[in-house]
């Protein structure tokens, strides 16, 4: 950590031109299909490469590629893992993830990418299953949605690729899939008096995604809601569904996560002085953006580096 220094890049999804012109905007130069810098400065991608976007392979064949040189690092996204699932036939004639309209909307983008190459489909999905649900560099950690403390620690060293493991984590009752959700999709609240909203892909939800820092009594439904601003509720949350919401700490080392959505043109800022949230709706009309990690706790609104195309 004293002598590496990172650029952290939030949810891409499919988003490849984005992704080259961020990286070259980072100082990133072009090797075979990915990138390396001069410097020796290293990425690390949070997930969400699949789904949305025009190029979903060419986003694969890029963050792989890093990889694979040193280059990169890349955490497992919640469209990864729901890739997965949706691949994976659960012994009683269905799937993992249910093949519903809904779910099969959202994954369109990314079999289009592939029709023809089902057997490359395949070996990233081999891929995916692979990838870390997070990293904890020491003074830097990083997740897709939500850094929950107890959840982290029973998911250390786990794996999609162990099946059985796997297939506990899409069981609603088990304690894999109560991890699996929070640490990939962040937790989520009740909304008051079960009332129905339109997310940004226009699916009708009745839950809502919570900040997991600075939890404290008296917070409103408007307080707690990602991204912030979204939810116009005053309605004081139950001190009971408090408690179940991840805290994490002023103390505690910096975390970057992608995965909330927030506006194209909110504030390319800290969510607090050791929260980083980078995704900025790329997928759809917001751009990429990035952090620069050079070691110093307190994050930095002028670390953050953003581009739309080349």
């Amino acid at each position: 950590m004293k002598n590496q220094a990172y650029d952290l890049i939030g949810d891409i999804h499919g988003q490849h031109d984005k992704l080259t012109a961020l990286l070259h905007q980072l100082g990133y130069h072009p090797l075979g299909d990915g990138f390396h810098h001069p410097e020796g400065r290293q990425v690390i991608f949070l997930g969400d490469y699949i789904d949305r976007g025009p190029k979903v392979r060419e986003v694969l064949l890029t963050v792989r590629a890093m990889v694979e040189a040193g280059n990169a690092m890349a955490i497992m996204g919640n469209h990864e893992y729901n890739a997965v699932c949706y691949h994976t036939a659960n012994g009683r004639g269905g799937w993992l993830r249910e093949r519903s309209e809904k779910n099969h909307r959202q994954i369109t983008a990314t079999l289009r990418a592939f029709e023809g190459r089902e057997a490359e489909w395949a070996d990233w999905l081999e891929w995916m299953k692979h990838l870390p649900m997070f990293l904890d560099l020491g003074e830097l950690r990083c997740v897709h949605a939500c850094w929950d403390v107890a959840a982290i620690q029973r998911l250390m060293g786990r794996s999609l690729a162990d099946t059985a493991f796997l297939h506990a984590s899409a069981d609603e009752t088990t304690q894999a899939h109560r991890d699996i959700e929070n640490v990939l999709k962040g937790p989520e609240i009740p909304a008051s008096d079960g009332n129905l909203f339109r997310d940004k892909e226009g699916t009708y939800r009745d839950t809502i995604r919570t900040r997991w820092w600075d939890i404290r009594e008296g917070l409103t439904i408007s307080d707690l809601a990602m991204p912030p601003g979204s939810m116009m509720d005053p309605m004081k949350v139950d001190p009971k569904i408090l408690r179940t919401i991840p805290n994490y700490g002023p103390d505690e080392s910096p975390v970057f996560f992608g995965h909330y959505w927030l506006p194209a043109k909110a504030p390319k800022a800290p969510l607090a002085p050791n929260i980083g949230c980078l995704d900025f709706s790329a997928g759809l009309e917001g751009p990429l953006a990035a952090y620069r990690w050079d070691g110093v706790v307190h994050l930095q609104q002028s670390n953050f580096v953003t581009a739309t195309t080349r």
